[in-house]
């Protein structure tokens, strides 16, 4: 994932770090992407492009699960491109990363027979012109796809860490995803895709289990920065963060074994060409 952002009041969300970023969202991507590319039911041999493909979460999936003929992966951030390149399974050539925006897309019309894009359209500054983009570049009958977070109730490792931080900051408010990110539900995904002239426009939900070992499992991704959340919690002091992750620690389930249960749900929508 990562599309430009939206500014926040703490600064920019960062996206610079794949490293980063896997053990915050990425590892809970790739079982939601696992799905997606089940529910698409693509033929085999097709073309792709993974619109705001990050650190190739959703890139692998479809060169593991779909058996494409080929997957072009682009993202703005060079070091997103470059830690999915890095990620692939022995150079496979069927896949390959350029530095892209979703808004302009480099790809001629009709280019590719399925168009994808995960964790993404929420962060783009403008997602209309991007869904025209990637219905665009895909063949008549092609598919065009899409999956974002429920930040509203339905990612609950993040819902546990805004919830915290609004009853201690009322400003962090401004900044959680539930309240930004109007995209992420099933209406407005649905009216985005229609308003982009694709046919047979459906939205389902997407859950998986996120099973964290013990509270340094759940807390750690945090400090690496990348996203709104971790952003935020960076721009704390010490003891402001401190205070931040006692408040969270004491509102997480746990289990007999100490871990923390959750779950989180994505919206997926899709419609043809």
């Amino acid at each position: 994932m990562s599309e430009q952002p939206n500014r926040a009041a703490s600064g920019v969300d960062r996206w610079d770090s794949g490293d980063a970023y896997e053990p915050y969202v990425g590892r809970w991507s790739r079982l939601v992407a696992r799905e997606f590319v089940r529910w698409l039911a693509v033929p085999p041999g097709s073309r792709w492009l993974d619109v705001g493909c990050g650190t190739g979460a959703l890139t692998q999936t479809v060169l593991e699960h779909a058996e494409p003929r080929e997957v072009v992966g682009i993202d703005p951030s060079a070091a997103y491109i470059a830690s999915a390149g890095a990620r692939m399974d022995d150079d496979d050539p069927r896949a390959r990363f350029e530095i892209g925006d979703a808004q302009a897309l480099r790809a001629a019309a009709a280019t590719f027979d399925v168009v994808v894009s995960g964790l993404v359209l929420n962060f783009v500054p403008r997602a209309e012109p991007a869904v025209a983009e990637m219905a665009r570049v895909t063949r008549p009958g092609g598919t065009v796809a899409a999956y974002v977070w429920d930040y509203t109730e339905g990612m609950q490792l993040m819902r546990y860490f805004w919830d915290a931080a609004g009853i201690l900051d009322p400003k962090a408010k401004e900044l959680d995803e539930g309240r930004r990110f109007w995209l992420a539900q099933p209406e407005p995904l649905s009216r985005l895709f229609l308003t982009a002239g694709l046919e047979d426009v459906e939205v389902r939900a997407i859950e998986v289990p996120t099973y964290f070992r013990d509270f340094d499992d759940y807390w750690s991704p945090f400090l690496g920065g990348q996203g709104p959340a971790p952003s935020y919690a960076m721009s704390l002091s010490e003891e402001r963060r401190t205070e931040l992750r006692e408040r969270i620690r004491a509102s997480l389930p746990s289990d007999a074994e100490g871990g923390i249960p959750l779950n989180a749900r994505a919206w997926a929508v899709r419609g043809v060409r």
